[in-house]
């Protein structure tokens, strides 16, 4: 099984929901769908690992996901899972039409700029607030932060694992 650093967040279960063992889920995914439909997801078990967990049912509930784990069936069982990470195996994801890429993929990725210098590694992506997210970048300079978007963007190329960025004229990036 692949590690647990490999599978992809779509939730955060926050606290028990009811007297069943249901447990309230953020959603951190932009397709809703993709609650409604589960049947199985991960959680980290102890020793760090994916542990497989079987999904009974999912609702809609004032903006929030409601889930109902196998086997989780008191308010005490459901406490155990509060602040935990729900995720997914990547091999769960649609496949993307061609030149898409989903943003985890981005983790890892050497960067460089359109002039072909070698910034660093993507290390981390932040979400700024009102959509927008953040390329963050280290590598020896430092660190550098790239706005998600396409002007930015200039090229992926996730099986080299490999972009290219355009700097804004406003950061300073030392060579």
């Amino acid at each position: 099984m692949k590690p647990w650093s490999e599978f992809v967040t779509i939730g955060r279960m926050v606290k028990p929901q009811g007297r069943k063992g249901e447990i309230a889920v953020l959603p951190l995914s932009d397709r809703e769908d993709r609650f409604t439909t589960l049947r199985r997801a991960f959680v980290a078990s102890s020793d760090g690992r994916p542990r497989e967990v079987a999904v009974d049912a999912c609702w809609p509930h004032k903006g929030r996901f409601v889930l109902k784990l196998h086997g989780v069936d008191s308010i005490d069982a459901a406490e155990a899972f509060r602040d935990t990470d729900l995720r997914i195996a990547p091999d769960d994801l649609p496949a993307l039409p061609k030149g898409s890429y989903y943003h985890h993929e981005l983790l890892g990725m050497r960067a460089l700029d359109v002039a072909g210098t070698e910034l660093g590694v993507v290390e981390d992506l932040w979400d700024t607030g009102g959509g927008a997210t953040v390329l963050v970048i280290r590598g020896a300079s430092g660190e550098t932060l790239v706005p998600l978007a396409e002007p930015f963007l200039r090229e992926v190329d996730v099986a080299a694992r490999r972009l290219v960025v355009s700097i804004p004229e406003s950061v300073d990036v030392a060579h």
